[in-house]
């Protein structure tokens, strides 16, 4: 049995912020069919170079969509978007340790910040989904896993770290056509890093995600990953920055750019 259509995947952008803005917190996956959904890490100008340097030399984990700052908070990306207010949750960190979870930060947000707008594996879901595609963590109403992995990010001065992935378990039979889909978005990390044995990538326990919720794997499904814009603020975290910003996990920006397959369409990925 599919995913059934959610009232969520109709919602428009901007209606979606709002309530965000409201105060409603909920993870993005399976809202606003059709539209990029993104990852936010904001971080002190002095940082803000090499912390883009590490998102350009890992395009799969870190697909660079807007560069924002110092001290801006708005993006072409989503009209009249308040970046501080307009995602459900976010974390702030000091000296690599999480200090609060909140849904508003616009009190946070100094003058120096720069942000940097990361491509999320949401954005590709419905096109899963319009394919057969089951996604379990929509069809359980829980998070998508994510896991902390044995392979490398490469490094950029002092951000480095693991490569984070997110999981989802599918047919085997299905898990070709899913790769091929999803590598003609490469705006949304692409084709999938792994299929198949979690130890081969240092995971452990499917049951025991690093982010997110466990999910359920059915008879005949075959664990599916796909490495995920955690790994940004993972390299911001291990860095140990006097203050930073980051989305909480799987609590994204919803754009107004339209998601395209066979290409970036509307969107550019900055190198």
């Amino acid at each position: 049995m599919f995913t059934r259509q959610r009232p969520e995947s109709q919602t428009r952008p901007q209606e979606a912020r709002a309530r965000f803005r409201a105060g409603l917190v909920a993870t993005t996956s399976g809202w606003s069919h059709g539209y990029v959904q993104a990852n936010l890490v904001a971080v002190p100008a002095q940082h803000a170079i090499a912390l883009r340097r590490f998102a350009v030399r890992n395009p799969r984990a870190c697909p660079l969509l807007d560069v924002v700052g110092p001290g801006r908070f708005w993006t072409d990306l989503a009209f009249g978007a308040d970046l501080r207010r307009d995602l459900p949750a976010y974390r702030v960190w000091s000296k690599g340790e999480l200090v609060a979870e909140r849904t508003d930060v616009a009190d946070l947000w100094g003058g120096d910040l720069v942000t940097l707008l990361t491509g999320c594996t949401f954005t590709f879901e419905p096109f899963l989904e319009r394919a057969g595609i089951p996604l379990r963590h929509l069809e359980q109403g829980v998070n998508v896993p994510m896991y902390r992995t044995n392979l490398k990010a490469l490094g950029a001065r002092r951000f480095r770290g693991p490569v984070v992935v997110s999981m989802r378990p599918m047919p085997a039979r299905m898990a070709d056509h899913a790769a091929a889909i999803t590598a003609d978005m490469p705006y949304a990390h692409g084709a999938p890093v792994h299929i198949g044995r979690p130890s081969a990538i240092g995971i452990r326990d499917l049951g025991k995600p690093d982010f997110g919720d466990p999910v359920r794997l059915r008879e005949d499904d075959v664990p599916v990953f796909w490495a995920c814009g955690v790994t940004l603020q993972e390299a911001v975290v291990k860095a140990k920055l006097p203050f930073a910003i980051t989305h909480a996990p799987g609590h994204m920006l919803i754009t107004d750019r339209r998601a395209k397959i066979n290409g970036t369409g509307e969107i550019r990925v900055i190198r």
